[in-house]
């Protein structure tokens, strides 16, 4: 497919962030991820998900939300939702006619739909961020996340939403199920078999991943 993966600082909410930004060529979308507590933007299991996106034309951005010496605030829902709501107006404000980084949908001036996805405490960020900018955020997707840490904002949700839970996550489970019936949009909760909290077991994260990119291509593509 020839994907280049594009490393950039992003200033957002006071600080510079990096992110890995991959684009395919006419993508349809482009997804920007939270990440879970304790990792960061080479999460192995964040890439094995976006590595289907980009087999499904959307493109992917990966940042550290967190500088290095904010490891103790990888906790603070508030602040990375800031950050995902300042990277989604960075998406925003780019000169997409200049190719970089987005490059295809015909339409090169017009910046590309948005997706978020979202892992455990990062989907909580990931919520709170869609509930801030619902006329931007097209499609949410969360993987073993903390839906109730989103708290009021959850309601406020305009995005269609997926909810990913492993079968043997059986705390998680309950709070995905009680958040679904807060959601006020389109949504789906999915199970995924023999699957625990880090979707570790075989074949588990590529079930996520397939998942994943059809929601995100259902929703993103441009009607």
């Amino acid at each position: 497919m020839g994907l280049q993966t594009l490393a950039t600082g992003i200033e957002t909410a006071g600080v510079r962030l990096t992110a890995d930004i991959v684009m395919p060529a006419e993508a349809i979308g482009v997804v920007l991820f939270a990440h879970g507590s304790g990792s960061s933007r080479h999460s192995p299991r964040n890439t094995v998900v976006a590595e289907e996106l980009h087999r499904r034309r959307l493109g992917t951005i990966l940042p550290d939300l967190l500088t290095r010496d904010e490891g103790d605030r990888r906790f603070d829902i508030g602040l990375l939702a800031d950050r995902l709501i300042g990277i989604i107006d960075w998406i925003q404000a780019q000169d997409w006619r200049r190719g970089q980084p987005y490059q295809g949908n015909h339409e090169p001036d017009v910046p590309p739909a948005i997706g978020l996805f979202g892992a455990s405490t990062g989907a909580a960020a990931a919520l709170v961020a869609a509930a801030a900018r619902r006329d931007l955020v097209r499609a949410v997707v969360s993987r073993g996340g903390r839906p109730d840490l989103a708290g009021p904002a959850l309601v406020q949700v305009a995005a269609p939403t997926l909810l990913v839970v492993g079968e043997h996550d059986p705390e998680v489970m309950a709070l995905n199920r009680d958040a679904r019936t807060q959601l006020t949009t389109v949504s789906d909760l999915l199970m995924i078999p023999g699957a625990t909290h880090l979707f570790e077991e075989e074949g588990t994260l590529e079930q996520v991943s397939s998942a994943a990119s059809v929601w995100f291509a259902d929703h993103l593509r441009k009607g």
